[in-house]
């Protein structure tokens, strides 16, 4: 991982300094880049808030093979994790690499990891057609994400989605407020109830699910149930569309409280190990999304590096889980956490 983190470091110059820890700091305000909105409080929030966790240690148990394995949504993953949606190699990572490639190395490196990928949406629309032929290439084994458009070009882009053969559709309707979109002068909004539920219950009729990102709070997680969402992802978009917002992990376990057992739960924002997947199905996650570190190993390795990423994410969440007695995925939960 060391010569791929150097590598993305060389071609992201300018976008992205690859930090030896990836807190948002350096990079706050970049906005197009891969920093934080504004004074980057947002991003920071989601480092510290899963820093602030701590483990309990416990070595008097016989879980030391533990099964990483899980099932989201109908799909089998070799541990709970996926690739966040994240494109726009061209004006957030320097361009070093095609959306292309990037996207291919993502989508296709998270199937070769036994997990699964989503793809970005945006304008220029290269970047949604690249992420849709990639996961068209591995079979369906993709999750697109499409954004809270106004008009015609949500129905259009579903319909494109659609035949890539994928089972998930996504909307990050957290990308309702983004800088880059605005001064495009590309239409996105929030979505009323009523609205989601016709766009979910189009995806159902196609026999697929649907995701909801950018959920923070307990009352919208309520209102994801009612529109009929089959999982959320307690997202604050990387910490890019609200300057202040709290880290996910302190907004998970209110969130997991009241929605628990009826929608499946993701999570996104400052996870960068092993122990951070760890921390969060402790605060009541299901699953997680991994963004920032995934592009870095993409744009420094292509799949080659994705695949590095996540054998390490793998190695480190198999090690926390004999360190703190679990076997396996079902048997985490807050007993994990001091």
């Amino acid at each position: 991982m060391k010569e791929i983190k150097e590598k993305a470091r060389e071609l992201m110059k300018g976008f992205c300094r690859v930090c030896k820890v990836c807190d948002g700091k350096a990079c706050a305000g970049e906005v197009p880049g891969m920093g934080g909105l504004g004074t980057g409080a947002s991003f920071k929030a989601n480092v510290e808030a899963l820093e602030g966790f701590r483990l309990n240690m416990r070595l008097l148990h016989d879980a030391a093979e533990p099964d990483t394995s899980t099932t989201l949504l109908g799909i089998d993953l070799s541990m709970p994790v996926m690739a966040a949606p994240i494109g726009g190699v061209s004006f957030n990572m320097g361009g070093g690499v095609s959306e292309e490639d990037y996207i291919d190395a993502v989508i296709g490196g998270s199937r070769a990891a036994g997990v699964i990928g989503c793809t970005g949406d945006g304008v220029p629309p290269f970047i949604h057609e690249a992420g849709f032929a990639a996961i068209e290439k591995n079979a369906g084994r993709g999750i697109p994400f499409i954004k809270p458009w106004e008009g015609e070009e949500l129905n259009e882009k579903l319909e494109k989605a659609r035949k890539t053969g994928c089972t998930v559709f996504g909307m990050d309707v957290d990308a309702a407020g983004l800088i880059t979109l605005r001064q495009m002068g590309r239409p996105v909004a929030p979505k009323p109830v009523s609205e989601l539920k016709k766009i979910i219950d189009l995806v159902h009729g196609w026999g697929a699910k649907f995701i909801l990102k950018g959920i923070m709070t307990p009352d919208e997680a309520e209102l994801a149930v009612k529109a009929g969402a089959d999982a959320i992802v307690v997202s604050n978009h990387g910490g890019r569309v609200l300057d202040h917002t709290p880290g996910t992990a302190e907004a998970l376990p209110d969130v997991a409280e009241k929605v628990h057992g009826k929608i499946t739960i993701l999570v996104d924002g400052g996870i960068r190990t092993g122990a951070d997947v760890l921390k969060m199905l402790a605060l009541g996650a299901d699953g997680v999304l991994i963004g920032r570190p995934v592009s870095v190993a993409a744009v420094g390795g292509l799949q080659e590096g994705v695949e590095k990423y996540y054998a390490t994410i793998k190695a480190q969440l198999s090690g926390a889980m004999v360190l703190t007695g679990c076997k396996d995925i079902a048997s985490i939960d807050a007993n994990v956490l001091f």
